[in-house]
């Protein structure tokens, strides 16, 4: 008798980001879990045709704008590995980024910020929400 070969792939546990996520999903106002949020690290893409010394440059953090159907432009961050692979499964290079620290320095205008996208947890802030939910003094 054949034995199927064992092919089991254990979880990617759950980030305290991730959770923090799930509970904005079914509140928007919980204040704990945007704390929990804004004091996460998130992987930010690296532009391909960002230089290597943006790409490296510890005080520079180069933002990859994805345009959306209608114009809308967003910055995709994401929690894991895996979660950026679900939505660009061809990024080469990525930055840990204090996403606190990220939204203190959130450009100004109309470009909005998506967590996780093609998760049933992501989530998406306009400009003025990254600046006021998630902006959190940095050292």
């Amino acid at each position: 008798m054949d034995t199927p070969p064992y092919d089991y792939t254990a979880p990617e546990p759950v980030t305290p980001a991730q959770r923090a996520l799930t509970t904005l999903a079914e509140d928007t106002g919980d204040t704990a879990a945007l704390d929990v949020l804004a004091g996460s690290e998130v992987l930010v893409p690296v532009p391909q045709d960002a230089s290597e010394e943006d790409a490296t440059d510890p005080t520079v953090v180069a933002l990859p704008v994805l345009e959306q159907p209608g114009g809308e432009q967003m910055v995709p961050v994401f929690t894991s590995e895996t979660e950026m692979a679900g939505l660009l499964p061809y990024v080469e290079r990525y930055r840990l980024v204090p996403l606190g620290a990220l939204a203190s320095q959130w450009p100004e205008g109309d470009l909005a910020l998506t967590i996780d996208a093609t998760s049933p947890y992501g989530l998406t802030l306009t400009s003025q929400g990254v600046r006021t939910l998630l902006a959190r003094p940095y050292d």
